[in-house]
């Protein structure tokens, strides 16, 4: 609801989201308990999600104690600042889970391609606060063929 009060931390959240990722994955990183609010995007928007993020409507929207921090690489610079997962793994890691559509819609294998890139997403996605929180590759492809059907594109 607008005007609704939540406490602790708080993450609008849609699963699919590499930039709701990057958020869960840093929040556990620092072992920060956040509950998490799935969003529709789809569909009609939340008014909380409209009224925390009334500009671009959009999520992630980290809610502290009902403050919201909008814009995903914001909320790292809040939150992050480990030694073994820096900044710029966190804000990359959770386009990975994208690497398998790439490669059946355009064509282009990260392994072949990029090897140290592939290697390096391999390592991170060992992490458990990672594993966790990464949406499996074929499921972001099955969201893929969804949204080129609800968009009229296929």
């Amino acid at each position: 609801m607008a005007g609704e009060k939540t406490t602790g931390l708080v993450l609008l959240d849609f699963w699919v989201s590499p930039f709701a990722q990057r958020c869960r994955i840093a929040l556990a990183e620092k072992g920060l308990a956040c509950e998490s609010l799935e969003q529709e995007l789809l569909g009609a928007k939340s008014d909380l999600l409209l009224g925390s993020n009334p500009v671009h409507k959009k999520v992630p929207v980290l809610l502290h104690d009902s403050r919201a921090v909008c814009e995903s690489l914001v909320i790292l610079e809040a939150f992050f600042g480990g030694e073994a997962l820096g900044f710029v793994d966190v804000a990359l890691i959770p386009l990975t889970s994208w690497f398998y559509s790439y490669e059946k819609h355009g064509g282009f294998s990260v392994e072949k391609e990029c090897p140290g890139l592939a290697e390096w997403a391999r390592r991170c996605g060992e992490r458990e606060s990672v594993a966790k929180v990464l949406t499996p590759p074929e499921e972001v492809h099955d969201f893929i063929g969804l949204l080129k059907k609800h968009y009229g594109l296929e």
